[in-house]
């Protein structure tokens, strides 16, 4: 338990990733996280925001840190949705283990069932779904050259957003690296917001049903 806490902390310590890591680290983990299902817990969004709070301190280049950045995210879509049209609607039926969850696949799903293939561009904004909906696409048997299109159009919005965003807040406020953890917070939370707000509203439609 201890080495998995300690484990949690250094993955989410995302400032000391960015610093130390530098453009490789990122570029690892966003592939990691939009390709590999055991990449569901890992920190997008926070990373990416503060990789451009630091491009606009001058410690990374903004624009080679999105080109790069974007290819990874594309490349990791790309490779869950092969890992999908791989192993096809058996994948639902896997056993549950420390790196992977069934519910995280079937919310991808849901997900999916909504957006049709817009999911590929929305699920990039949404944490764990971004990791699975490639696979669910896949799974589904989506044209490829459907896929391939959003998936670009989606890795490329997602890695803008997030880097620019830290990157123009970083060039606003100069001094908001002293409060960088507040930020990561602030992201962490609003990237959460979706799958707050709905499981409150099925907890409030259950209470409903049963009252």
């Amino acid at each position: 338990m201890d080495f998995l806490w300690e484990l949690f902390h250094r993955i989410y310590d995302v400032e000391t990733i960015v610093r130390v890591g530098g453009l490789a680290a990122l570029t690892a983990i966003v592939f990691v996280e939009t390709g590999l299902l055991v990449g569901f817990f890992l920190p997008g969004d926070s990373l990416l925001v503060t990789a451009g709070i630091f491009a606009a301190r001058g410690d990374l280049d903004i624009v080679m840190m999105a080109v790069v950045l974007s290819i990874a995210a594309i490349a990791g879509d790309t490779v869950g949705y092969a890992i999908g049209r791989r192993t096809g609607p058996k994948i639902f039926k896997r056993e549950d283990s420390l790196l992977f969850r069934r519910k995280h696949l079937l919310a991808a799903q849901e997900f999916y069932d909504k957006y049709g293939a817009f999911t590929i561009v929305v699920a990039r904004f949404v944490p764990i779904i971004r990791t699975f909906a490639p696979l669910v696409a896949g799974v589904a048997g989506m044209h490829y050259r459907r896929f391939i299109t959003y998936n670009v159009w989606g890795g490329i919005l997602w890695v803008l957003a997030t880097t620019l965003g830290g990157y123009f807040l970083g060039k606003t406020f100069p001094n908001i690296g002293e409060s960088i953890h507040m930020v990561i917070a602030v992201v962490i939370f609003v990237s959460l917001l979706p799958a707050i707000i709905k499981f409150v509203l099925e907890k409030w439609k259950r209470a409903a049903r049963a009252g």
